[in-house]
């Protein structure tokens, strides 16, 4: 927490200063964004986090976790913001905001987090995307003249090994679903953990992305995954929870 603490201060300095050298389309673009300066500090990498710390996703210790984390960010976000406005001034249409009170703090930001989908870059990064689990434990990517290269999750193989059931086959055989799930050779304390989107059911897709609007100023990225036999009332139920839990909008 002493290591993410000086990352969100960093952050927060970094993406306010953003504001002020972006090049904006338009003058009216520049003059709103600038009036709020709003920044957008999110997460990636929180299903390799949960993997390294043996908790399956779909379970109330990481639903519990996630709350924890968002929250300390969340909080952190707002101290540096806070301590901008002390050096630079409050964001402009700070005392027309529901932030201005007697008592509270002057913010440089009117918001400083969400959660965004993070595709390219933590592919890059080389890592889990947004809040999201896995998708597959080990895949096959088709390239160039259709050549395929077999991809694991560096941390299961790094397991497998250690555990003595790593082999070429095995890999290719979870590719074929993506799952560890059923399969024998896999240990059931491994399967419990590396668990993949598919595997999770919807309720807990939700819960997870609830979890992290609780301490998000902005929307939180989230997908939910059906099987194809999902029937409507499925859906309609978790559009409810959704709502209920206080999301602010999901992807199907």
């Amino acid at each position: 927490y002493t290591k993410l603490a000086r990352i969100v201060d960093s952050a927060v300095h970094f993406l306010d200063n953003v504001i002020d050298v972006n090049e904006y389309p338009l003058k009216e673009i520049e003059k709103m964004t600038k009036r709020s300066r709003k920044i957008g500090l999110g997460v990636m990498g929180f299903a390799d986090m949960l993997f390294k710390l043996g908790i399956p996703y779909n379970s109330e210790e990481a639903v519990e976790l996630a709350e924890k984390l968002m929250n300390f960010i969340n909080d952190r976000s707002k101290k540096m913001s806070a301590k901008l406005a002390e050096k630079r001034g409050a964001f402009p249409l700070f005392e027309e905001s529901t932030l201005s009170g007697e008592g509270r703090p002057k913010l440089r930001n009117a918001t400083t987090t969400t959660i965004a989908p993070t595709g390219t870059i933590s592919i890059i990064s080389g890592c889990s995307s947004g809040i999201e689990p896995l998708f597959a434990i080990s895949f096959v990517r088709n390239v160039m003249d259709n050549d395929k290269l077999l991809e694991t999750h560096p941390y299961f193989e790094e397991v497998a090994k250690k555990r003595g059931f790593y082999t070429r086959e095995l890999m290719e055989k979870i590719a074929k679903g993506g799952t560890v799930q059923g399969i024998e050779q896999i240990p059931e304390d491994v399967q419990r953990i590396f668990v993949t989107a598919h595997d999770i059911t919807p309720e807990y897709h939700i819960r997870m992305q609830a979890a992290f609007q609780k301490y998000t100023d902005n929307a939180v990225s989230k997908t939910v995954n059906f099987t194809h036999d999902a029937a409507v009332e499925d859906v309609a139920e978790v559009y409810w929870l959704a709502y209920r839990n206080g999301c602010k909008g999901f992807t199907l």
